[in-house]
């Protein structure tokens, strides 16, 4: 009954439940029988709970039957209240999933309350649901067979594992990664591996730092492929947000740069430019511009320094704080003379400039003028920057 919207009208005033025998006092406000009597019979209530007039004990309480029906009426239209969900009724569920032919409705009937509420999907975690569906698509993968892992993937993203079950599930099950990156492999249908990337988005984010540092090459080749295929936009996103959760680790970047991602990831900004998705390319950029052959991949595509000065106070905070790193890693470091007059040509010295004028936080700030002081004589006299850029900001 709690998860069913009540008529205010059928509320007694003073029991605050649903009338079972309403009633109408003098006053006009309608009671349920045995809570006004129980009021009037009471020491020192003369008066209506509601109205505050005076109303005694053998005053006239009309019974009120239409609202009596109406009540009675709504009673027979709700749905009957479901029984709550039991271990025994879970666990039998749980072992029909390795009977093939009751996997697909064990499946539906665990999706299916996982969807109705939220006790439902608690009980379900702690009774070991997301951890037998883990347990279902590691076994698909060992045994390279596609059936159930569908299922199996509504499941989970239904549930919603909270961050503690779904490190202590990866824990217990260190081929979970292997299984999802063996399932983005597959020819499958493409909604079923945005499902994929979406659940193994959740896990990175849960995972711990020595599960993280080992991720095999091979998972990053198939993520840029997911990204290079455009599954989806829900895809790009989560594939997105799972590059950023590896790069906090120094040998992740490795794996990822030898996969082809930075011109992956400037390519991808090209085609599909869109703030949460630009935010998310320049962090994986920023990270992997730190490393020598991130460097070398950006300035080796034709389109990098430009993309990412066009970037630059047009989407975000965030953008312009990665922008500005990425700028400032390939000054410090990789600043050979086609580079540096590279940025004069698209207008990044420019941009730097700006940035300077502009509302931005104060480290960004700071990054940009220390791009500014590295190259000073290189560009203090170039036709390329604007006179009144100059003369705000001397170099």
């Amino acid at each position: 009954m709690d998860e069913i919207e009540i008529p205010q009208y059928f509320i007694c005033p003073i029991s605050l439940q649903i009338m079972k025998d309403p009633v109408t006092a003098i006053t006009g406000i309608t009671y349920d029988y045995e809570s006004i009597k129980q009021w009037l019979s009471s020491d020192n209530n003369t008066t209506c709970p509601v109205t505050k007039q005076s109303l005694q004990l053998d005053s006239s309480l009309t019974p009120n039957h239409t609202l009596r029906r109406l009540i009675q009426s709504w009673y027979t239209s709700i749905p009957p209240p479901k029984p709550p969900l039991n271990k025994n009724q879970i666990f039998k569920l749980i072992q029909d999933l390795w009977v093939p032919h009751l996997q697909l409705k064990s499946l539906q009937k665990l999706e299916s309350l996982a969807s109705e509420k939220e006790t439902n999907r608690k009980f379900m975690v702690e009774t070991g649901v997301g951890k037998a569906m883990v347990s279902l698509i590691v076994r698909c993968f060992k045994e390279t067979q596609t059936d159930g892992i569908q299922g199996a993937l509504n499941v989970i993203l239904c549930l919603r594992i909270p961050n503690d079950e779904a490190k202590l599930i990866l824990t217990e099950n260190c081929d979970f990664i292997d299984s999802i990156t063996w399932v983005l492999k597959q020819e499958i249908d493409k909604a079923v591996k945005t499902k994929a990337v979406i659940v193994l988005k959740a896990f990175i984010e849960a995972a711990s730092a020595n599960l993280l540092d080992r991720l095999k090459p091979e998972f990053f080749q198939v993520l840029i492929r997911v990204l290079r295929d455009g599954i989806s936009k829900e895809a790009t996103k989560a594939t997105l947000h799972v590059l950023l959760e590896a790069c906090l680790l120094g040998r992740n970047r490795v794996k990822i740069i030898e996969a082809s991602a930075v011109s992956e990831l400037i390519e991808l900004e090209l085609t599909m430019p869109e703030k949460r998705t630009t935010e998310l390319i320049l962090g994986v950029l920023d990270y992997l511009c730190s490393c020598a052959d991130g460097r070398a991949q950006f300035l080796a595509h034709s389109a990098g320094i430009a993309m990412v000065t066009k970037r630059i106070l047009r989407v975000s905070p965030a953008a312009n704080e990665s922008s500005v790193r990425i700028l400032a890693s390939i000054s410090k470091f990789s600043a050979t003379n086609e580079v540096l007059n590279e940025m004069l040509r698209v207008g990044a010295v420019s941009k730097i400039c700006m940035v300077l004028q502009a509302e931005c936080e104060v480290n960004v700030k700071d990054t940009a003028r220390g791009i500014l002081k590295l190259h000073s004589k290189v560009w203090n006299n170039s036709p390329c920057i604007a006179v009144y850029l100059l003369t705000r900001y001397p170099m």
